[in-house]
């Protein structure tokens, strides 16, 4: 297991959630990583880092069939303006390079935003290196980050 695994899994532990953890490489699509990890696509949770301002970043987690919906976020934060950091940024702030973001041992404690859909059910949230992950309660999980839970998402339109 790699640094990154290895910190999630540290802080995963700290946390006091009851959580599997699945480690299968690296998947071509949503629909394989959620087969591999036992859950349905709407149960991987994306955790993106979203910049507020300088030097101010939050976690959105986000299902894996839906996508920020920039509208409802800026409504909810009280914002105008919202963006993603380029990759190195967000590497810099949580210590984890696009693909592996969690909040779970990440480099600073960021305020956490998760989507509405996530509650009540169980999921499956990334764990610091490609294609490992723990599987979870959301409602715990929710309540382990202290995440504001808020209608931030919409459905994934084809493209």
């Amino acid at each position: 297991m790699d640094d990154g695994a290895d910190r999630a899994r540290a802080a995963l532990a700290e946390s006091g959630l009851a959580y599997d953890i699945t480690s299968h490489g690296r998947v071509g699509s949503l629909e394989e990583a959620a087969r591999l990890r036992g859950v349905e696509p709407s149960g991987i949770v994306k955790t993106l880092v979203v910049r507020r301002g300088d030097g101010d970043h939050l976690f959105v987690l986000v299902p894996g069939d839906r996508e920020i919906s920039w509208p409802k976020l800026r409504a909810h934060l009280g914002v105008n303006r919202l963006s993603m950091p380029p990759a190195d940024v967000a590497r810099d702030v949580t210590g984890y390079e696009r693909g592996t973001i969690t909040p779970f041992g990440a480099l600073r404690r960021l305020p956490v935003v998760a989507d509405a859909t996530l509650t009540g059910r169980t999921v499956s949230i990334g764990a610091g290196a490609h294609g490992v992950a723990a599987t979870v309660g959301a409602d715990a999980l929710v309540a382990a980050l202290d995440a504001d839970v808020a209608d931030v998402t919409d459905p994934v339109t084809p493209r």
